[in-house]
């Protein structure tokens, strides 16, 4: 595995769906704890270098219309209770002022979004991406930002899904066609 190199004027952190509806549920092979403490050590790192940071939520309208609504063999369903302030980023994320908040309607998070725009105004090439859930928020803007020419580096240990199983296929037979797997250590390291 080559050696990690990061030039953080040109690099975001895109932190997928840290908040109060997705971090409820369980999540392997972490729980979703610890995978805000490895984003917030990064999304730390990199602003402190002059990195962009951007929080990404999913988030609908009151009457749901604006959900995604295709059938489909095992449909998502929300929870029949939903914690307080679902939309809200979780206890621990640290959401600084200068960072980009985005707020997607569906599984991506440059669909319907400013996030391109944001990233190319700054002169960003290299997305660090982190999140929950691997195989579903994470590898659909992982897919959209491959296909955008973005460089990625896909934080293995900074992610979760619902199962092992599905973290696992993604980040090894997903994510290497899209960029480079790193633990945060490794990104740690890249960023100084």
């Amino acid at each position: 595995m080559e050696a990690l190199e990061l030039i953080p004027e040109r690099t975001a952190l895109v932190a997928i769906d840290l908040q109060n509806l997705v971090v409820s549920a369980p999540t392997q092979p972490r729980d979703a704890h610890k995978v805000i403490q490895n984003t917030a050590l990064i999304a730390t790192a990199l602003r402190d270098r002059g990195g962009f940071v951007v929080w990404v939520r999913v988030a609908f309208a009151a009457d749901g219309r604006d959900r995604l609504h295709p059938l489909c063999d095992q449909p998502m369903v929300l929870p029949s209770v939903l914690p307080d302030r679902p939309a809200d980023l979780a206890p621990g994320v640290p959401a600084q002022p200068q960072d980009h908040l985005v707020t997607k309607r569906q599984w991506g998070a440059f669909y319907g979004t400013d996030l391109d725009l944001q990233l190319r105004r700054r002169g960003i090439n290299t997305v660090i991406l982190t999140g929950i859930s691997t195989g579903i928020g994470v590898e659909s803007t992982a897919r959209d930002a491959f296909e955008r020419g973005y460089e990625q580096v896909l934080v293995e240990d900074a992610m979760a899904a619902r199962s092992a199983a599905e973290h696992e296929h993604t980040v090894t037979r997903i994510f290497p066609r899209l960029g480079r797997v790193r633990p945060t250590a490794a990104v740690l390291q890249a960023l100084g």
